[in-house]
């Protein structure tokens, strides 16, 4: 028997609360931890990223920025839809903006965080049907041993993973070269997310609760 919406709702707010509060970082960050997350009970599509930039540290609204652009583009929806549709959910590996490398690029997400909460709050989401798996270290964290070498060749493997995950690559402008070199991607991925994406919210998608995938709990 799955879980309704309605009865999972209390125990998601009481997940959200404590991930809003957490200040597990709090003195290792170069500022004041400030988790995102969006999720609600009737979530069946997870965007699972690396962890908040700079913008979205300070907007609190996740793929505010280009990057969201191109991922709202992959998954053909726009940018109203993205935001006012709760089927569509939003929780990166960290919760908190890790900051800005020296030589660019932001710091890796912290282990900590996953290991602290994705296990509670996958638990609450007893709609979920698709978890889009962005970027490497998601996908190393959620697939383990069945992650290939490298970011590349697990994308490459996406048949192997749905249909209840999809790993991708960051939507991030430093990966246009990399999508101008793997034109697969365009050309088989990015159609199946489309389709995917339309059945999940025109509710032509299986029944919640099946074919969930234990290795993201």
């Amino acid at each position: 028997m799955t879980t309704s919406p309605e009865r999972s709702a209390p125990d998601l707010d009481a997940v959200l609360a404590d991930i809003r509060a957490c200040r597990a970082c709090l003195g290792e960050l170069p500022h004041t931890p400030r988790p995102v997350v969006r999720v609600f009970p009737q979530t069946r599509l997870l965007i699972c990223g690396q962890a908040p930039g700079r913008r979205v540290h300070e907007s609190g609204l996740p793929f505010t920025d280009p990057s969201g652009d191109r991922l709202r583009g992959w998954m053909g929806v726009d940018y109203e839809t993205f935001y006012a549709d709760h089927r569509i959910g939003v929780a990166a590996q960290a919760f908190c903006y890790p900051g800005t490398a020296p030589k660019g690029g932001d710091y890796p997400p912290p282990r900590r965080c996953a290991e602290l909460w994705r296990p509670r709050l996958l638990a609450a989401l007893p709609q979920m049907e698709l978890t889009l798996l962005v970027g490497g270290y998601a996908q190393a964290w959620a697939l383990g041993a069945r992650a290939r070498d490298n970011m590349t060749e697990t994308v490459r493997a996406w048949r192997d993973f749905a249909p209840t995950i999809l790993p991708m690559p960051h939507p991030s402008w430093r990966n246009t070269a990399w999508l101008r070199k793997n034109s697969w991607f365009d050309a088989e991925v990015v159609p199946y997310l489309r389709n995917r994406v339309h059945d999940i919210l025109s509710n032509n998608s299986a029944h919640p609760g099946e074919s969930r995938d234990p290795l993201l709990l």
